[in-house]
């Protein structure tokens, strides 16, 4: 790679990919809508592109713009950071047509373990452990009416192109099942232009576990060790940690051996998840899906690990192989993520777009704040609630647990309701603390 990467994202992220080029040697161009004229990533960068008005369908989606704004700096390679396009094979593959490096896997990669249906497919031959349900797209509701009366119930219905919750819908009943069907499939075309659904068993109390993994070009693939995604809303993540307090060695070991067959067994060549849930009570673990990009919540990883997966994106992209081998990799310490976000809890979550009269960040040792908000920024209202990611590292989780408490003590927003009374909710919460909590937590104690 010559000099420049050009970053087709916002936020926390775009900031996350300026910082791991500058360390690199290389110059970083942020592209950004009229709403982010003034954001940090903008004034961060060493250029920066505007490419269109506030909806993203004009701006961050819209790729045409973003490959003519790459062609016209002279961008080397173009990194899609996590949501708009990180995940589109179409995008991936105009950049190759255009001779510019997409940091990421290959589009075939992207488009196979995108479609969720065809990834549980290819997942169960390959002989990873997958959640009962149909095999393939269920293409009518008479079709989901003959698999659940054989099945049973509870269920979930899923979008094929889903992620982010959207077109996921849970039937407890036969006759939940008809008006299900239609909201999970109208929603799913409504965020993905695509109604497929599939279904899969319900597993009432999970936990969500996924693993980090990271493959070169030359068949390399490692594991950085899985994080517990289960403090969630609406199939959105709150807080992770890694790692999780409720699996064992022999459990851990299994999931990290299996997440690398399973990354191997598409030739998988940039930083990606694979994700599982996890039953509590049969402790086994089935896989959900692949996210082929990096995570937001991938910093946990690198923290108790001290693998700085960005760097190992834009270097992978480059073809170089992999300088460490999974024996190499060792376990760190404890690491809690809490997404910090521009949403008022006590009223469902509800998103608070507006002005950041001030802001006071925690430090100190262990301490690390990702993020794309200052002091006078105002939020804008189209895009996602979140104004930071606080990570914490401690040498066991007693230590990290304690660390997040005295952070979120320190953390001060004025001016817009964020998350962090959630935070402090959880952290003092005795199921949390016992480290056994599954999906439901959310609902089940903070209610």
């Amino acid at each position: 790679m010559k000099s420049k990467i050009l970053i087709a994202n916002r936020g926390e992220i775009a900031v996350r990919i300026i910082r791991a080029a500058r360390e690199l040697g290389l110059e970083s161009i942020v592209v950004y809508s009229t709403a982010d004229k003034d954001s940090l990533a903008v004034k961060l960068a060493d250029q920066s592109v505007c490419i269109g008005p506030p909806p993203a369908s004009e701006s961050y989606l819209f790729y045409q713009n973003i490959i003519s704004a790459a062609l016209a700096i002279n961008a080397d390679a173009i990194h899609p950071g996590y949501g708009f396009l990180a995940e589109n094979g179409d995008f991936a593959d105009a950049c190759r047509a255009m001779k510019i490096k997409f940091i990421g896997p290959k589009s075939n990669v992207i488009r196979r373990m995108g479609d969720k249906a065809k990834a549980k497919s290819l997942m169960k031959e390959s002989g990873v452990p997958v959640v009962p349900g149909s095999d393939g797209i269920i293409d009518s509701l008479n079709s989901a009416l003959e698999l659940v009366e054989k099945s049973g119930f509870p269920i979930i219905l899923k979008a094929s192109a889903g992620g982010g919750g959207k077109g996921m819908r849970i039937v407890n009943e036969k006759k939940e099942l008809e008006k299900a069907y239609n909201y999970a499939s109208t929603e799913a075309q409504q965020a993905f232009g695509d109604s497929r659904l599939y279904i899969e068993k319900y597993i009432t109390s999970p936990k969500h576990i996924e693993v980090q993994v990271l493959g070169d070009r030359h068949g390399n693939v490692v594991h950085l060790f899985e994080r517990d995604c289960s403090i969630q809303r609406r199939h959105q993540k709150l807080l992770e940690e890694s790692p999780s307090p409720a699996i064992d060695k022999n459990t851990r070991e299994n999931l990290g051996e299996i997440a690398v067959k399973a990354a191997k067994s598409v030739e998988y060549d940039s930083a990606g998840t694979i994700e599982f849930l996890y039953d509590m009570e049969t402790k086994e673990f089935y896989f959900m899906e692949m996210n082929t990009r990096i995570q937001v919540e991938h910093p946990i990883s690198e923290e108790i690990t001290g693998i700085d997966l960005i760097k190992y994106q834009i270097k992978i992209v480059n073809d170089e192989k992999l300088d460490i081998k999974q024996e190499d990799i060792e376990r760190n310490g404890h690491s809690i993520e809490c997404r910090i976000n521009a949403e008022d809890p006590e009223k469902n979550f509800n998103p608070t777009p507006g002005k950041i009269t001030q802001l006071i960040v925690p430090g100190g040792p262990g301490v690390r704040i990702d993020s794309g908000v200052y002091p006078g920024y105002t939020i804008p209202p189209f895009y996602d609630s979140m104004v930071a990611k606080l990570i914490v590292w401690g040498k066991n989780r007693k230590e990290a647990l304690e660390r997040m408490k005295r952070a979120l003590a320190e953390f001060y927003i004025e001016g817009i309701k964020t998350t962090i009374p959630f935070h402090k909710q959880v952290m003092n919460n005795k199921e949390f603390l016992r480290g056994h909590y599954t999906t439901d937590f959310v609902s089940k104690f903070l209610s």
